[in-house]
């Protein structure tokens, strides 16, 4: 189903994905009332993981859009959760962001950035949130960024 979200999505030229499966031995979301708790969703595009650690070999800029890959599978978790109607959606409540980064790099609110910015931009008001941005030595399959969210649904 095809509503308001998902024409401004296409207008930013973004098709949301399916939802990626899990990784490992948990659900991708639970739904607890109108609160969809997402699982973490990492860093990856049609080409693959995105790796990296953020103070080495990644750019600020490239963490970036890693995140936003990041939304983007967390708005697939939610349309799924929805039943594939997005417009249920009634907002982002909190996002939780983990950067693989190096001890010293201090600018993972940048690099979150890029799955805040995109969801403002995609969803308006209802992609105001709630966020933690914060460091981690390594993330899962070595990619760059994971994501974790609460949303509110109708």
């Amino acid at each position: 189903m095809s509503g308001n979200f998902e024409s401004k999505l296409a207008e930013m030229g973004v098709t949301l994905p399916n939802a990626p499966a899990p990784a490992a031995n948990y659900v991708p979301f639970v739904q607890v009332g109108d609160l969809v708790f997402v699982s973490g969703q990492i860093s990856q595009n049609d080409d693959g993981f995105i790796t990296g650690k953020l103070g080495d070999d990644m750019s600020v800029e490239d963490g970036a859009k890693a995140a936003q890959t990041c939304a983007i599978s967390l708005l697939a978790q939610v349309k799924a959760a929805c039943g594939g109607d997005l417009d249920r959606l009634v907002r982002v409540v909190k996002l939780s962001g983990f950067v693989n980064s190096t001890q010293d790099f201090t600018q993972q609110p940048q690099v979150i950035n890029g799955a805040s910015d995109f969801l403002g931009e995609a969803l308006g008001a209802a992609g105001q949130h709630a966020r933690a941005a914060v460091s981690s030595p390594s993330l899962p399959l070595g990619v760059a960024v994971e994501i974790e969210g609460i949303f509110q649904v109708k």
